[in-house]
């Protein structure tokens, strides 16, 4: 049944059954015969078809979900029973929230591989709502996500402690304030923010209630670097990381203000989902917790 259901996915991936049969190394009627007998399996269609395209049936979203979900488990069953001979090695899918993902995995990666150059990462970088579901949904092995984060399907762990501070283009008329600046000023400010999920967005929305902050004009992004980008040509100002300012603060790019209650403190933690972990897992897990990497988490 296994590979009916990667003949079924990968159809609807490609939307296309010669693509797929490509993709598989099959011909296009044998694609054809294993999804006629997984939708007689499951005793109805699955795709409707037409000579441009093929799509997913209302029953097909279901199975389609839940296919993804069963050969994330297949998958990762596979990769424990290879694990009997406790050598780390083989895949691992990693998640991590932008600010994680682009300023502190890399480094992280870079001593996985040094140290154990058998382990085949591969990496999505992602907000915090996506990354949690595709763990729970079994597609990332390991995710590394912001803020306080619960979700009953996860174990949750916390990783490290980042902070935050507001920055602005060293052009613009806050940055010649030598002291605090007063909440007013930063009330009447075009706020450059990431979008709703993401954890630097609920960062910055729990920075403007603990400061008493109404913003009234936003902007908003899906990345941290065009906001940075932003930032530096002076169309607002914006609540960033220290992870992710370093560059930009070495080069007088940005400058950071200072504001009274911050820097804003969040939390990185570490979710997973199944109970079981490959060798592989294990050691990237603990890599990310060794006392080696403090001067990256800091």
């Amino acid at each position: 049944m296994d590979q009916h259901l990667q003949v079924f996915v990968t159809v609807v991936e490609k939307q296309n059954f010669s693509k797929a049969a490509e993709e598989l190394h099959m011909t296009q009627p044998a694609v054809s015969q294993y999804i006629r007998a997984f939708e007689n399996n499951i005793g109805t269609r699955l795709l409707e078809r037409s000579n441009k395209y093929v799509r997913l049936n209302k029953v097909g979203e279901i199975v389609y979900h839940h296919a993804k979900e069963i050969l994330g488990l297949y998958t990762k069953m596979h990769n424990l029973v290879d694990d009997v001979t406790n050598v780390a090695n083989g895949p691992i899918t990693i998640g991590a929230s932008y600010t994680f993902g682009e300023y502190v995995l890399p480094h992280i990666i870079a001593e996985l591989q040094a140290a154990y150059p058998d382990i085949k990462p591969t990496v999505m970088i992602g907000n915090t709502t996506e990354i949690a579901e595709l763990v729970a949904g079994y597609q990332l092995d390991v995710g590394i996500v912001e803020g306080h984060f619960k979700d009953q399907q996860l174990k949750v762990e916390e990783l490290a402690e980042d902070e935050m501070v507001v920055v602005v283009s060293p052009d613009h008329v806050l940055s010649q304030h030598d002291g605090n600046v007063e909440m007013k000023f930063l009330q009447n400010e075009t706020w450059i923010v990431r979008e709703i999920g993401s954890g630097t967005r609920e960062a910055t929305e729990n920075m403007f209630r603990q400061l008493g902050i109404v913003p009234t004009k936003y902007m908003s992004f899906g990345s941290t670097q065009p906001i940075k980008e932003s930032v530096e040509a002076g169309l607002g100002i914006s609540l960033l990381s220290k992870w992710a300012i370093q560059k930009e603060l070495r080069n007088d790019d940005l400058k950071m203000l200072k504001v009274e209650g911050l820097p804003f403190k969040r939390q990185f933690s570490v979710v997973t989902k199944s109970p079981f972990q490959t060798k592989a897992l294990e050691v990237f897990i603990s890599l990310l917790q060794d006392e080696k990497m403090a001067p990256t988490l800091k």
